[in-house]
């Protein structure tokens, strides 16, 4: 199956093994649990999707790649323990807590998360010497006398033999205990986690046109050589920062990351072709609906593979805005649930100082940042939307000083909030606009092509996207979107779609 199905799977699984009785006890004990196993090949996106769910479940998550262990850290030290046994003393060797479950217990007392996913990365790579133990973990969830806590699932991922050489098979008594989900490289599931973390367009339109490249290892007398999704991901964020540095991206960087010279080749000269449409296209231009005759003409008359790469940079445009405007709601959501929980003292604070509810409110955001990012169940969009929040209270405090006394900081923070809420519907209106502008562009330019067909589906298929149109609508998009016979599965979205609150007053 694909990483998509496979992350479906296992949340599933996740979430029915934390299922309690009416006694709070959980319905499968934890020894009874299946450790699951997800077998792919590397750079698939394992380690990802299981940091996904723990974020979507608001669990802990606790990962370690085996292959670093040796036998004792995964057992723990021994040490001789004299003990009675009928009434003679005899000594006995006993074991320290692993560090794999020490890490276990020390999250769940920094986090006060008492749930979480223990994740072990190429666990059938293990050394000869730690195998033994291993097995013996993965049957009854104990390293030495030391038991995984209850509420922690046990999730472990592996490679096939062909893509390491270090695999030990199990025996079929230990595959008879493990739930296996064999998952493979999927481009087209692939991708819309790439538009969501915002890979850089160049790569996703390159791929679109040549998807063989997305996942290939093979064997050549030169050796192995290999591209993978993880390649991939690394290689658009240093594009980012070459860029954003004035650094030329070339093949010498490219082949670091995508260890196939012809691929790399490929997509060094893709890339360098991409950059002159960035540079000859202007995308603003279009996103206002100020494209030139001479624009729409060089549109109109280009290469398939070029119309591609424009709709990629329109898009990349577009889905910049749509996170811009969903990190400004998110920034808001986590004010609000702030604000009320210290509306008391807010409101008998008066201006003149910082004061210490303000300070408070920082503080609590920031431990939350802390323990979030410990557990590892805090997105990078939380985070940056409690950032975004602690820097409009730092800018509260400011106010709160110059601001005559007559007024309380429940005041200030009030004008700072609706002040934020402005700003998010002017962002929001001009991010319609430009994605109308982009639909009357593509219908006078591509008529009702492919084109169009690929606009609507990227539109659809994407969270953001989904997410900005069901909030705020586009009558272009639902006006191609039913020609194209989309709208049912448009309104699928909009119904599972988290609708904000952000109506609410504080």
């Amino acid at each position: 199956m694909n990483i998509k199905d496979a992350k479906d799977q296992i949340k599933k699984a996740v979430v029915a093994y934390m299922t309690k009785d009416k006694f709070g006890d959980y319905e499968i004990s934890a020894v009874q649990q299946r450790p699951i196993f997800l077998m792919g090949p590397p750079g698939i996106g394992k380690t990802a999707i299981m940091e996904q769910i723990a974020q979507e479940l608001d669990i802990a998550i606790v990962s370690y790649s085996m292959t670093h262990h040796t036998r004792q850290s995964a057992l723990g030290l021994p040490f001789i323990e004299e003990k009675n046994y009928g009434g003679q003393m005899y000594k006995v060797s006993e074991y320290t807590m692993s560090e794999i479950l020490a890490s276990v217990y020390d999250v769940i007392e920094e986090t006060g998360k008492k749930e979480g996913i223990l994740f072990l990365d190429e666990i059938n790579c293990v050394s000869e010497t730690l195998a033994p133990s291993m097995l013996q973990f993965l049957q009854y969830k104990t390293f030495g006398r030391h038991r995984v806590p209850e509420g922690w699932i046990v999730v472990t991922a592996g490679n096939p033999a062909e893509y390491n050489n270090s695999v030990h098979d199990f025996d079929i008594a230990t595959w008879d205990r493990l739930k296996r989900i064999d998952v493979e490289p999927d481009y087209k599931v692939w991708k819309e986690y790439a538009i969501n973390v915002g890979v850089h367009p160049s790569i996703t339109t390159y791929l679109d046109i040549k998807k063989d490249d997305f996942y290939a290892i093979q064997t050549t007398v030169e050796g192995k050589t290999f591209v993978t999704a993880r390649g991939w991901v690394d290689l658009s964020k240093m594009i980012y920062l070459f860029e954003k540095n004035d650094f030329k991206v070339d093949e010498t960087l490219v082949i670091q990351y995508l260890q196939n010279r012809r691929v790399a080749k490929d997509f060094a000269v893709y890339y360098d072709l991409f950059k002159k449409y960035q540079s000859d296209y202007k995308v603003e231009e279009i996103l206002t609906g100020k494209a030139s005759d001479e624009i729409k003409q060089r549109a109109q008359h280009a290469q398939f593979d070029e119309r591609i790469a424009l709709l990629g940079l329109l898009i990349n445009a577009l889905y910049e805005r749509f996170h811009e405007v969903s990190d400004r709601e998110e920034e808001l959501r986590v004010l609000m649930r702030v604000v009320k929980e210290h509306s008391t003292g807010l409101k008998n604070e008066r201006c003149g100082s910082a004061g210490k509810e303000l300070r408070k409110m920082t503080e609590e955001l920031n431990r939350e940042i802390s323990k979030g990012r410990k557990a590892g169940a805090m997105s990078a969009e939380q985070i940056r939307a409690n950032k975004m929040s602690i820097e409009l209270i730092d800018s509260c405090m400011t106010m709160a000083i110059k601001d005559p006394e007559n007024k309380t900081k429940m005041d200030v923070v009030k004008e700072s909030f609706n002040n934020e809420k402005k700003n998010l519907e002017e962002v929001a209106n001009q991010t319609k606009l430009s994605l109308d502008n982009v639909f009357l562009f593509s219908e006078e330019v591509f008529g009702s092509g492919n084109e169009t067909l690929i606009l609507v589906t990227e539109l659809t298929s994407n969270y953001y996207s989904a997410q900005f149109i069901s909030r705020y609508g586009s009558e272009e998009y639902f006006k191609h979107n039913k020609e194209l016979l989309f709208y049912e599965r448009q309104k699928e979205i909009i119904r599972e779609l988290e609708k904000l609150e952000l109506e609410d007053s504080i």
